[in-house]
């Protein structure tokens, strides 16, 4: 029973430590070093106190390292979902489409995406394109991925992840 308890502490503290991790390496990147360097403080405060008490253990099961590595695991998936659900962001989206068209710069505005539109030349230059920018939640990308491809399924898509917006027109809702 000793040994159960001591696997479930150590696979439970891991998946904090290791979501407290992932967290901190994405508010690092967002350029957020307080906040960032806070949760390190924590991070490693808790895995020292649950390494400690691993490694001091007289068990010598092999159960004891499975649970260290069975949280870590689990603690980096855990951690990569809290990061997309907590941590706001946006994408900057362009889009090639396959051909002018005013309908689908249209619709995407009746739909409340700001987008910014440039007239390009792909391959077939007898082929008018548009170029269309837009920055979004990045919550609200899959919508807008699904309303593009329903519109031109030959539109090509490119998602950067943006650190910074300045000025713009973002909706409300």
């Amino acid at each position: 029973m000793e040994l159960l308890l001591l696997c479930l502490k150590i696979f439970s503290v891991r998946i904090i430590d290791v979501s407290l991790g992932t967290c901190r390496t994405i508010v690092t990147v967002k350029g957020n070093k307080f906040v960032a360097s806070l949760i390190g403080f924590v991070e490693v405060f808790v895995w020292f106190i649950i390494v400690r008490e691993a490694l001091n253990t007289d068990e010598t099961s092999i159960l004891v390292a499975l649970s260290y590595a069975g949280g870590y695991a689990t603690g980096t998936y855990i951690g990569g979902w809290l990061s997309a659900v907590l941590i706001k962001g946006n994408f900057g989206v362009q889009v090639i489409t396959s051909k002018k068209d005013d309908s689908m710069v249209s619709i995407l505005r009746q739909k409340g995406y700001a987008v910014s539109v440039i007239h390009v030349e792909g391959q077939d230059k007898a082929n008018e394109k548009y170029m269309l920018f837009m920055e979004i939640d990045k919550n609200k990308f899959k919508n807008l991925k699904k309303l593009i491809k329903s519109l031109d399924e030959r539109a090509f898509i490119v998602v950067n992840e943006t650190r910074e917006v300045e000025n713009g027109y973002f909706p409300a809702n």
